[in-house]
């Protein structure tokens, strides 16, 4: 069986989000598959470490490149122009990177590659010039180069085949492992002393606080509801790493006076972010583009009653049982739903997001294709 090279380079632990996830839960499930397989992780200097228990299975070793995934810039030029001569001089021919980065060139290798999204391609005014400029590069070169291209909604494979004229059967839709450890929460008792909430009477979202996530709206809804005499909630939770939205999302807690009404967690542990899922009144989700979004799965996981907007992938990855906002700026729409939402959880299939399940599909494509 041949040897699959998995590109882990671009990953900076716990700097990119949902792609490590993506890529730490394939992982994950892949060393519980009772099959024969090869992988090879290539690694960096600075993430190695974080790899090295995967290598405990015999059939994973890691490759160690002469890269730091901190200097971005570095790793780039590195990947551009010596990462397949690595790959060839290890004998490796094959290789699945779980992003969008590659090589300039294939140099003899057969690549595969995920393309999560294409989100700066439809709001370059959030992207600095060059990062613009990076992913377009990259986006046509696993266009034209790889030789499959994953993408984890159908979605994204429409999005992606129409903006670079691509045959769809070079794109498969595999989803991303959503699921949640369904016991790794903490307890609400001490989640309600640390955030001064009781049970069901908050509001709950995470997101990273950049302008598509819409967090904006969810304020102004937020001060709409402290005006008034209803019986809502009039608590909000923020959890999210900051971005370049954070001082407009501040600024506007501020100007309505809400600082004791929405709460910013910052970054928060699994076992608390599941527990805050668990036990709030409905989980917000007002993003107006996700190539997947995992919240609202998670937070359905838990039981949440869910209410979204119905832009980009968001009805396809609830499988259509959340609460969907069909204008996601109208604040009176979102009070609307949050008056009378309705909990279709119990029709959700969350098989499909399961560990197990996706590290079988992943692993039929690869060995199939590579």
């Amino acid at each position: 069986m041949d040897n699959i090279a998995i590109d882990l380079l671009w990953l900076r632990p716990g700097k990119v989000g949902g792609t490590e996830f993506y890529i730490r839960n394939l992982l994950d499930g892949f060393v519980q598959l009772d099959r024969p397989f090869r992988f090879t992780l290539l690694v960096s200097k600075d993430n190695r470490e974080t790899f090295e228990h995967y290598a405990k299975d015999e059939r994973i070793t890691l490759l160690e490149a002469n890269v730091v995934s901190a200097n971005i810039a570095g790793r780039i030029l590195w990947q551009f122009f010596f990462q397949n001569r690595l790959l060839r001089k290890n004998g490796l021919r094959q290789c699945f990177i779980p992003v969008y980065c590659r090589p300039l060139f294939n140099g003899g290798i057969t690549y595969i590659n995920t393309i999560h999204d294409i989100q700066a391609a439809h709001f370059p005014e959030y992207h600095p010039f060059h990062e613009i400029a990076y992913s377009k590069l990259c986006w046509w070169l696993d266009a034209k180069l790889s030789k499959k291209i994953i993408t984890t909604t159908n979605y994204v494979k429409s999005d992606v085949a129409k903006r670079y004229k691509i045959r769809e059967d070079k794109i498969e839709v595999l989803n991303i492992p959503a699921m949640v450890n369904l016991n790794e929460t903490a307890l609400f008792e001490n989640v309600s002393r640390k955030f001064h909430i009781a049970d069901g009477e908050y509001y709950y979202t995470v997101a990273q606080m950049i302008p598509h996530k819409n967090l904006e709206t969810l304020i102004r809804v937020m001060a709409q509801l402290k005006q008034r005499e209803t019986n809502l909630p009039k608590r909000l939770l923020v959890s999210g790493i900051s971005g370049n939205a954070s001082d407009s999302v501040k600024n506007l807690i501020k100007e309505n006076q809400l600082e004791d009404i929405v709460t910013l967690t910052g970054f928060i542990s699994n076992e608390e972010r599941n527990t805050l899922y668990r036990h709030c009144k409905a989980f917000l989700f007002p993003s107006i583009f996700e190539g997947f979004g995992m919240p609202p799965v998670e937070a359905m996981a838990f039981g949440a009653v869910v209410i979204a907007t119905d832009r980009t992938s968001i009805p396809e990855v609830t499988q259509g049982k959340a609460n969907y906002v069909d204008d996601p700026f109208d604040t009176e729409a979102w009070i609307r739903m949050m008056e009378a939402p309705v909990n279709r959880n119990d029709e959700f299939d969350f098989s499909v997001y399961s560990r197990p399940y996706l590290a079988e599909k992943y692993m039929d494509f690869l060995q199939e294709n590579l």
